[in-house]
């Protein structure tokens, strides 16, 4: 009566929090602003990514997560603490249930490392379910159905590829190469070719303005701004469509190559029915244009981009959330503390 079921999409760019019959309530950059003096949080989420290279000496904005794991554990408490208490209205006297994701090639320690920050965090019950199960439900996928259903999750650490069928997962890969990976090869191909070095944030705006997987017919431009790295003064230059393009083709490949790795260690039955209902693509990776026909051409498959690809992994925790007990074979582990 008094217990909160929430569901968290712990994700290395974002975190989306679902309540139980509300929907999603926050969505926040996974992102904490600290203090080094006094090792005090300064700001969290939203008001410490817009502080990102912006800050004086004594203020370091952090992202706890890296490769869609936990890679400051007090930090990321901190952010489920803060997260949770919002959710939960500035009271964490009940203790809520949470219901997280996490990458599928997860290892055992980090595993625990995120139930460990979610019971620090105060949670009552953990439960962990992988992150291509939740995009899958959420993308309103038929997981439970004896057919074969493909998800192709491109988050901000991490791509996660699965076919799934009869509530379980068949064949999955999880690379270390999604948005993040992105950002990067933006930065050192402009490093590269103009001897220019521009930021995270400028990377991103980049990609997010002009980048595309495929060429389109509306090729554009952008003037960048940057540190030029000989004179070591500002500069502008312009970028080109095509350019970014030529920055993301090893990226791209490489998440090409384990949605084809996945395909390969698929049962012939269930690759017939991939053929017929094609696959899905979630995440903020699958907002870059051009995607979706990239990997049409490379697998011959159909491919769609689901409705929300943002709000995928959250709204299937949610969905999982309402419906336990049909998803209770989805669900890797659940740890109660008293």
């Amino acid at each position: 009566m008094f217990t909160k079921d929430i569901g968290i999409d712990l994700g290395t760019a974002n975190t989306l929090v679902y309540m139980r019959g509300k929907g999603i309530i926050i969505r926040e950059p996974s992102v904490v602003a600290v203090n080094t003096r006094n090792d005090k949080n300064r700001y969290v989420g939203k008001a410490a990514k817009d502080v990102i290279g912006k800050t004086p000496g004594s203020i370091v904005a952090v992202r706890p997560l890296r490769d869609g794991v936990i890679a400051d554990f007090d930090i990321t408490t901190t952010m489920l603490q803060e997260f949770m208490r919002k959710a939960m209205r500035g009271t964490l006297l009940t203790k809520p249930n949470v219901l997280i994701c996490i990458p599928s090639g997860v290892t055992p320690v980090e595993r625990r490392a995120v139930r460990e920050a979610c019971k620090k965090a105060g949670a009552q019950t953990v439960l962990i379910i992988e992150e291509p199960m939740a995009a899958a439900v959420g993308a309103g996928l038929p997981v439970n159905a004896p057919t074969g259903s493909m998800i192709v999750d491109v988050g901000g650490g991490t791509s996660e590829i699965a076919v799934i069928s009869l509530g379980g997962i068949v064949s999955s890969r999880s690379i270390r190469c999604a948005g993040d990976a992105f950002d990067t090869s933006i930065i050192n191909y402009i490093k590269k070719k103009y001897n220019l070095l521009i930021g995270e944030r400028t990377a991103e705006n980049i990609k997010l303005e002009i980048g595309s997987a495929y060429p389109g017919t509306n090729e554009e431009t952008m003037e960048v701004k940057g540190r030029n790295l000989l004179s070591g003064l500002p500069e502008n230059i312009t970028v080109s469509s095509a350019e970014i393009r030529d920055a993301l083709v090893e990226s791209l490949s490489k998440v090409i190559d384990a949605i084809k790795a996945t395909l390969e260690g698929t049962p012939p039955e269930l690759a017939a029915d991939i053929i017929d209902h094609g696959i899905t693509l979630a995440g903020g990776g699958a907002l870059l244009r051009g995607l979706d026909k990239l990997i049409n051409r490379e697998t011959g498959m159909p491919v769609y981009i689901a409705e929300f690809p943002l709000d995928c992994v959250a709204e299937g925790t949610g969905r999982i959330l309402e419906n336990i007990e049909q998803y209770q074979d989805a669900l890797t582990e659940t740890v109660k503390y008293y």
